[in-house]
């Protein structure tokens, strides 16, 4: 922070851009390629994640902030080698991953060799330098995560993935220099933060951000000792596996996770509907019904071990895994059934899973298409859209697509004509900036 006068003399702070960004951002693969490619419209916003908000960015890149607002919504392109060079500068990114030389205040700001006792890490955040307790942010993320969990499930991913961005972030900084107890508490919150974190972005339609993540979230449980959550990473994989339609991947990960040491009643039924998701992927429709069983049982069945409470499993449920096998029929050739599940079980959908809604409605609009039931397909259809649209979901924007595919033939129905309207503009238009 610099410190200004006021014209009544008195002290008032300016925010400025730190002298060192987070090793965090600067090691982020997503970060690394936006600068590799000069993709400063991913550049800036990486960098309003970590705290750094266009006004800031213009005002150290010597740019206005409707051009920066322009850069981030695609409209402007930085291209100049001398405007290249003022953001390397203005915002203190290494000039080796914008491909320019070493700047000069790189030089300056070479770090001193580490003293035999190093001070507690200090969290660096708009140029402040404010000393945190390890152990002190472990309890407060303890306590705030399900509040993230809620907003990311009702108002979607999108509301949770800033704070839990700099969570992460602040953990693996932490961690690096703490030792003994605290850094086995931090390595086991970081996981369960970094699966989370991995979830959101996977909801939001960036598999390559949520599979680093997961990766990380596995690399911290095995730190740490933490089989629960190395078996719930494992069906996590399992379900990125499902979205990107790898039916071998998804099986034997889902396997893996069924025959993890740490996997808790809901664990196993979560991972056991994953593999039955695997098998309906590969047309076989006898060993998904068998595993789907299986789920529901274990999904249904008392779990008192106490062992997963701290993860977010409160979705698994018999509706939870209902809802699932109700989609693979469709591809089996029963939507009549799908159809009827669908409705039964949104009824009983906790209101908190709005999120999920938006996924389940679309899914229920293509069994009623299939079905033959056009008018109930585009009303079903658009219910979702609405949810979608508010929730920023790729998951149920990618389902509202396979929708309105199967709406297709029944183009000139003025109900489906109104959705199919409706969901290509959302498909063309640009999101807004948050």
């Amino acid at each position: 922070m610099q410190q200004l006068r006021s014209t009544a003399g008195a002290e008032v702070t300016e925010a400025r851009v730190p002298d060192r960004l987070p090793a965090v951002l600067l090691s982020n693969p997503e970060m690394i390629t936006a600068c590799r490619t000069r993709d400063f419209a991913a550049v800036f916003r990486l960098l309003k994640l970590s705290g750094i908000y266009p006004s800031l960015i213009a005002r150290a890149c010597d740019m206005t902030p409707s051009r920066v607002g322009e850069v981030m919504a695609g409209k402007r392109k930085i291209e100049k080698i001398d405007l290249v060079e003022r953001i390397a500068d203005g915002l203190h990114i290494p000039g080796r991953m914008l491909g320019l030389a070493s700047r000069a205040w790189e030089q300056e700001a070479a770090p001193a060799q580490p003293r035999r006792h190093a001070p507690a890490p200090a969290i660096q955040g708009q140029g402040l330098n404010a000393p945190i307790d390890p152990e002190f942010f472990v309890s407060h993320l303890r306590t705030v995560m399900p509040g993230h969990y809620r907003a990311a499930n009702l108002l979607g991913s999108r509301h949770a993935l800033d704070a839990v961005t700099r969570h992460v972030g602040l953990l693996d900084r932490l961690q690096q220099h703490a030792g003994g107890r605290v850094r086995d508490e931090l390595l086991t919150i970081g996981a369960r933060t970094a699966e989370f974190l991995g979830w959101l972005n996977q909801d939001l339609g960036d598999f390559d951000q949520a599979l680093y993540w997961s990766d990380r979230a596995m690399e911290w449980a095995q730190e740490s000792g933490d089989d629960v959550m190395a078996a719930y990473v494992l069906f996590r994989k399992s379900n990125q596996a499902t979205a990107q339609r790898n039916a071998q991947k998804a099986v034997s990960l889902a396997r893996a996770a069924q025959r993890s040491a740490g996997a808790t009643h809901r664990i196993r039924a979560l991972a056991a509907q994953q593999e039955a998701q695997g098998h309906a992927l590969m047309s076989n429709p006898r060993f998904a019904q068998a595993k789907f069983d299986e789920a529901h049982e274990l999904a249904a069945a008392p779990d008192d071990s106490h062992a997963d409470d701290a993860l977010d499993l409160a979705y698994c449920t018999p509706t939870y895994i209902e809802m699932q096998r109700a989609n693979c029929l469709i591809d089996f050739g029963d939507p009549s059934t799908a159809v009827g599940m669908f409705e039964s079980e949104l009824r009983s959908l906790p209101p908190i899973y709005r999120n999920d809604q938006g996924v389940y409605l679309s899914r229920l609009a293509r069994a009623y298409a299939v079905s033959g039931e056009p008018e109930q397909a585009a009303a079903a259809a658009g219910r979702a859209l609405s949810i979608a649209i508010d929730t920023e979901s790729a998951r149920a924007m990618s389902e509202l697509s396979a929708a309105g595919k199967a709406l297709q033939r029944w183009h000139a129905v003025p109900e489906v004509a109104t959705f199919t309207g409706r969901l290509t503009l959302m498909s063309t238009t640009p999101p807004l900036d948050r």
